[in-house]
């Protein structure tokens, strides 16, 4: 399967004003990539590329005075098959985990896993071992939380969601990461593309998702407390604790954003 990635992003500023930017499919599906795949912005400014502490491709660069646009249309190849599935994905003891993921077990911006501790042994500690306790931490957030647009709050934390019961994907993936870290699951925050391959088309425009991931056995899994169901065609672009070490676009300085428009579909061959 072919899928057309791309994005039109623009913004206004009054001063310079310098961007990072997290735009790029991350390092782990270049290889899938058919074109290139790079962030062009008009006026031309200059644009570095590094990898951030998370091994995610970043891009930064200062944006002018006025209006500036940040463009982007590239391929990927993908398999066409749903979210790779372990049932028998087993939970590693703590003190036997790589010291890399180690930091996905602790607090972090974003979430509070001191504070829903209690609250995740009550609700999961009998459940049974591995993959099966991760989907039912995803089916309990699906089900007890509310998703729409309108409840958007950038400060909400996993804490605010499990309180509210109402949120955007973020938030979902946020309480879900939190009481998996609450259970001894390091867990981590994931953004990219997600187009709706495979699935009754949305009625809202195409954007950038948020999803979540495990480490069980002796590697990362894909789960999604928000559509809870395998998906085709997720194109990953970055990872990190929170939402805070994925932000697609920080802006140091008022930027504000006047144009949003996100591409992730399916090319016939």
């Amino acid at each position: 399967m072919l899928i057309r990635l791309g994005y039109d992003i623009q913004f206004e500023t009054a001063v310079e004003v310098p961007i990072v930017t997290l735009l790029n499919v991350h390092p782990s599906r270049e290889k899938d990539l058919r074109e290139v795949d790079e962030l062009s912005t008009d006026p031309l400014v200059n644009v570095e590329s590094y990898e951030d502490t998370f091994g995610n491709r970043a891009c930064r660069l200062l944006a002018p005075p006025g209006k500036i646009r940040f463009q982007n249309s590239t391929l990927i190849e993908d398999s066409g098959l749903p979210d790779i599935e372990g049932p028998d994905a087993s939970e590693i003891p703590v003190h036997q985990l790589p010291p890399h993921v180690l930091p996905y077990l602790a607090n972090s911006r974003y979430c509070e896993v001191d504070l829903l501790s209690n609250t995740a042994a009550e609700l999961f500690w009998n459940a049974p071992r591995g993959w099966n306790r991760v989907q039912a931490v995803c089916d309990w957030v699906h089900k007890k939380v509310t998703f729409g647009y309108e409840f958007a709050n950038p400060i909400r934390t996993a804490l605010g969601a499990y309180t509210e019961r109402v949120g955007v994907c973020r938030d979902f993936q946020h309480l879900a990461i939190t009481l998996c870290r609450a259970l001894n699951i390091p867990a981590r925050y994931a953004t990219g593309y997600l187009g709706d391959i495979g699935v009754i088309v949305a009625p809202s425009p195409m954007d950038f998702s948020a999803w979540f991931e495990v480490y069980l056995g002796d590697r990362w899994w894909t789960f999604d407390a928000r559509h809870n169901i395998r998906r085709i065609g997720r194109v990953l672009m970055a990872t990190g604790r929170d939402a805070t070490d994925c932000a697609i676009t920080t802006s140091f300085g008022r930027a504000r954003l006047i144009h949003f428009e996100v591409t992730s579909d399916e090319v016939q061959k």
